[in-house]
């Protein structure tokens, strides 16, 4: 079998940027659920726009990562210095993987702190996950 992993990757990343506006519409309950931790399912709860700004905007960065993804596998035209977005797209997954795996055992930060050590575990295999799979795309494409 024949993966494209950069198809696969982009997929994910644009699946991850649908998860954050299911989270938009979902309110409070989702956010506390997803792990962005009480002070923002409180906002929400509130009626707050930082939430949903801070939610889109993150949704938004994984869109365009999920884009650049796609264009490097073909199925978009060429976007700008691809290469080199591809290989800081894979390493901002991979470090947020590692750390995330590292934090809540080493930092008594509030950040950290808000969120369980479940939530850090499960959100960092999934970004470790994300960043080998675009790992393995862009080696495959530029380096392979």
């Amino acid at each position: 079998m024949n993966i494209d992993y950069l198809k696969l990757a982009g997929a994910l990343s644009f699946i991850a940027a649908a998860m954050h506006l299911a989270i938009i519409f979902g309110g409070p309950k989702w956010y506390r659920f997803f792990g962005a931790g009480e002070r923002m399912a409180e906002m929400a709860a509130q009626g707050q726009v930082q939430p949903t700004l801070i939610t889109l905007s993150v949704a938004a960065v994984l869109g365009l990562w999920g884009v650049y993804a796609w264009s490097a596998a073909g199925i978009f035209p060429q976007l700008p210095l691809m290469k080199l977005a591809l290989i800081l797209i894979t390493l901002v997954y991979l470090t947020r993987g590692v750390l995330g795996l590292l934090a809540p055992f080493i930092s008594s930060h509030p950040q950290v702190t808000q969120n369980s050590v479940v939530f850090w575990v499960w959100s960092s295999i999934i970004c470790l996950a994300f960043g080998l799979i675009h790992l393995k795309g862009v080696f495959d494409k530029w380096f392979g």
